[in-house]
């Protein structure tokens, strides 16, 4: 079998499928990420926004031992006492951990070291797996995990590409898809609920429901394209201060910038290595500060959150399905096709600020670290990436990173006033 096909061999299985299912599926899913990868590669941290694939396979491993095994499962004793300082991530209620920038320096334990761990963990959450007591939590920690397999994927793209060879994790790249739908998906504004209101899973921060007033907007049904973002280019987007914030128009200057991540000319880098750049398939791997001023160039603008979510949750175009486009749900290589899909090439930017929705509160306990802690100087992404594991986002979700940022897969869609 050959490492493409190895590739393309495990889905996860439906969000109707038993809890332990969707456990052990997504265990699953971490590990065959992990097959293609040397136990070099495993070790890159190219960047402080990126961890290394060994980190993120074994910080997940901490996240159901510290918050499931250690506090419910009578008896069980931590794998290794030295790994919660290795491999916490930000919870100061866990106690202290190696720096964020240094996690590239932990050669030991092996990757096989930690996959040892990995089994360990899995084998002993069978106990706790048939225990509804334990379903929020568990919930909880699939998608987290989740989380963790699409910034595996993008922490790794990023690591590859400062290599001069341009390695590939996979062999061939993700096939094309047909020109996306144009047009506009039309708003009358009004008032509209906004936030998570069903009994499914979801996170805090995309809670509690409440109302918001929009005003008639367009949405547009499709992403903003490669060959748009040359035309950008050529128009001169880079190097026109009037269409820039200023903290981005400073940004531009001092970093260089002059393209989307990513980009050479003619080719962008991909999980199959460097390859044709599509010129319709959706731009990727822009900042904040990018699709702002290209949204100014193109005399539009980015929708809000509640916006994005009032047509997520109303729009009836044919085939809409929330789980639908091109999100991970093999593991094979990642690349935004163009689906016509509210979800699944690219995380989109909107204009609003990452802050906390009225009468939000953080969950109890060291879980209540995940999300409310970081609402300062952050905007909201809606939808999700091909990178993405098939179902993980909802209307009500709410990605969120710095302006600058644009490792992810990140992408536009025009919102107008009408």
């Amino acid at each position: 079998m050959s490492r493409t096909e190895a590739r393309t061999t495990l889905a996860l299985p439906d969000r109707g499928e038993p809890l332990a299912d969707r456990f052990r599926a997504t265990r699953s899913l971490t590990e065959s990420l992990l097959e293609p990868l040397s136990e070099a590669d495993a070790i890159i941290q190219s960047m402080e926004d990126a961890s290394p694939a060994k980190w993120h396979a074994a910080h997940t491993t901490w996240f159901w031992e510290t918050f499931l095994l250690r506090d419910h499962l009578p008896g069980y004793r931590l794998f290794d006492e030295v790994y919660p300082f290795l491999f916490n991530s930000y919870y100061e209620a866990e106690g202290d951990r190696i720096a964020r920038g240094r996690r590239g320096l932990i050669s030991r334990p092996s990757l096989a070291e930690i996959l040892g761990w990995r089994a360990h963990v899995n084998e002993a959450m069978d106990k706790l797996l048939p225990d509804p007591a334990h379903a929020d939590l568990i919930r909880l920690g699939i998608a987290h995990e989740e989380q963790h397999i699409e910034l595996l994927l993008t922490d790794i793209k990023h690591g590859f590409s400062m290599n001069a060879l341009g390695p590939a994790m996979w062999d061939a790249p993700a096939c094309r898809q047909p020109a996306q739908c144009e047009g506009w998906l039309e708003h009358p504004g009004g008032i509209a609920r906004i936030g998570h209101q069903s009994d499914g899973f979801a996170f805090d921060n995309e809670g509690p429901a409440h109302r918001a007033l929009l005003e008639p907007f367009a949405l547009s049904r499709r992403l903003v394209t490669n060959g748009e973002w040359d035309d950008f280019i050529s128009d001169g987007g880079y190097d026109d201060h009037r269409l820039w914030l200023s903290d981005g128009w400073e940004w531009v200057k001092r970093e260089g910038i002059a393209a989307p991540l990513y980009w050479r000319e003619g080719e962008q880098f991909t999980h199959a290595g460097w390859r044709e750049r599509d010129p319709d398939a959706p731009v990727a791997h822009i900042s904040y500060f990018e699709a702002d001023a290209f949204a100014s160039w193109a005399g539009a603008r980015l929708p809000t959150e509640f916006e994005w979510e009032a047509i997520a949750r109303g729009q009836d175009h044919p085939g809409f399905d929330s789980l639908a486009g091109n999100q991970l749900n093999e593991a094979a290589p990642p690349l935004p096709a163009g689906t016509g899909e509210l979800f699944g090439d690219c995380w989109q930017f909107t204009q609003s600020a990452y802050l906390p929705y009225p009468r939000f509160r953080p969950a109890k306990g060291a879980v209540g670290e995940y999300n409310g802690k970081f609402m300062a100087g952050q905007w909201v992404l809606k939808g999700a990436s091909c990178a993405t594991v098939r179902g993980h986002s909802r209307p009500s979700y709410r990605n969120f990173f710095y302006p600058q940022q644009r490792w992810q897969f990140t992408g536009l869609r025009l919102a107008q006033d009408r």
